[in-house]
C-alpha cells in the first residue's frame, strides 16, 4: 500500500520566505526518503505506507519544535482510489 500525507503547519506568516515551522517538516519528510512536493498552501508527501506512517510523527515534531502552533494533516490510500 501507498500513502500520500498533505499537511500544513500554522501560523501561515503571508509573503516571503517559508517559516521555519514548515521547512523543517519538509526537511523531516526528505530525511525519512519520502517524494515531497512543497508548496505555499501545503507539503504532500508520498510513498510506502510503513515509510509514511514511521515518518509522520518526525515530521509532527518537527514543525512543532519549530514553532508551529497547528499542524492539519490528511492521509489517503493513493493504490486503492
Amino acid at each position: 500500500m501507498e500513502l500520500e500525507a498533505e499537511f500544513t503547519t500554522e501560523p501561515f506568516l503571508g509573503e516571503g520566505p517559508a517559516p521555519e515551522h514548515a521547512e523543517l517538516a519538509r526537511q523531516a519528510a526528505l530525511a525519512a526518503g519520502l517524494d515531497t512536493d512543497f508548496g505555499p498552501l501545503g507539503t504532500s508527501v508520498r510513498g510506502d505506507a510503513e515509510a509514511v506512517l514511521a515518518a509522520l510523527p518526525k515530521i509532527a515534531r518537527a514543525a512543532l519544535t519549530g514553532g508551529a502552533t497547528k499542524l492539519t494533516l490528511q492521509l489517503r490510500n493513493t493504490r486503492d482510489g
